[in-house]
């Protein structure tokens, strides 16, 4: 069944791209991310301009996002002042986000720049994620501690001041590196059309110490929150959000979420992180293939000059 997408410009297979949606939505739930780094990719290699995906992703990454965010509510799984720190992080970082999109995509960069960042930051967290999921199942094989967080173990991170008490997370720390972070993931997330989970979720276990009992629902809180905000400036700044594109990633997104929840609970940790790291991995190798690959048919456009 074949539908038109008005911004897009092209017509594409509706259950297709409720496949889509409902596949990204199902890794999200299960990995505590956006699902953005996966779906943004999937649509620019079926057809749809980088600009409008990234604009797009935004909606649907939300929406998975609410729906995972409730299952983990429901489990006391999240830390809510944790939540609201990174947030003032992640707004302003969001804001900044599409003003630089903007101004790349009225430079005419704003393709390339897209598929390098992509390619750059996929291999590189998902090699590094990969690596660390699997010297902790090597570990937990040879009987060894897989435990991420090492209780009374400081970096020079939380020797910073302006310290707060997260009492969900059971931590004690300077808010400085969590407004921080919050505002790298909201500026990425605004320019790549991603949640930023991927990187998110082991910057909170590896740096700050938070335990895994309340990342993944922080961090969804957190890519709900900055995805609204970036859809809507988005809409309103460089009108490439595609209501149509958006609805039918949506429906998928909320329904794989809700599974996708579910499953996560049920795989040990050292698993999840191997698992992600090589979905990561995988992607970033094959948005570098694209990036290099010679297309069989090759198209100039040129302007000629009017002869008299």
């Amino acid at each position: 069944m074949q539908l038109y997408l008005p911004i897009a410009d092209i017509p594409v297979n509706v259950f297709l791209i409720l496949a889509m949606g409902a596949a990204v939505g199902f890794v999200s739930g299960m990995f505590g991310i956006g699902g953005g780094f996966l779906m943004t990719p999937l649509l620019i290699f079926v057809g749809i301009a980088p600009a409008v995906a990234v604009a797009s992703v935004a909606s649907h990454i939300a929406a998975s996002s609410f729906s995972g965010a409730i299952s983990y509510w429901r489990r006391r799984a999240i830390d809510p002042v944790l939540a609201v720190v990174l947030l003032s992080g992640g707004s302003l970082g969001t804001a900044l986000g599409v003003w630089t999109f903007t101004l790349l995509r009225s430079l005419g960069q704003l393709d390339l720049m897209i598929a390098t960042s992509y390619v750059i930051l996929l291999t590189t967290v998902g090699g590094l994620m990969f690596w660390e999921g699997l010297r902790a199942l090597l570990r937990a094989r040879h009987g060894g501690p897989v435990t991420t967080r090492r209780p009374g173990s400081h970096v020079w991170i939380h020797g910073l001041p302006l310290k707060m008490r997260f009492k969900r997370s059971k931590i004690y720390l300077s808010v400085i590196p969590v407004v921080a972070i919050g505002l790298i993931i909201g500026f990425i997330g605004a320019v790549m059309g991603i949640g930023g989970g991927f990187i998110l979720v082991p910057l909170l276990i590896y740096v700050l110490r938070v335990p895994t009992s309340t990342v993944i629902g922080t961090s969804m809180v957190l890519t709900l929150v900055t995805m609204v905000f970036a859809t809507m400036l988005h809409a309103v700044t460089n009108h490439l959000v595609d209501a149509v594109l958006a609805l039918i990633l949506m429906v998928g997104g909320v329904t794989g979420a809700q599974f996708g929840a579910r499953a996560g609970q049920k795989i040990r940790g050292e698993h999840l992180r191997l698992l992600l790291g090589l979905l990561v991995l995988a992607v970033g190798i094959r948005f570098a293939v694209e990036l290099v690959i010679r297309p069989e048919d090759l198209f100039t456009v040129r302007e000629t000059g009017v002869t008299g």
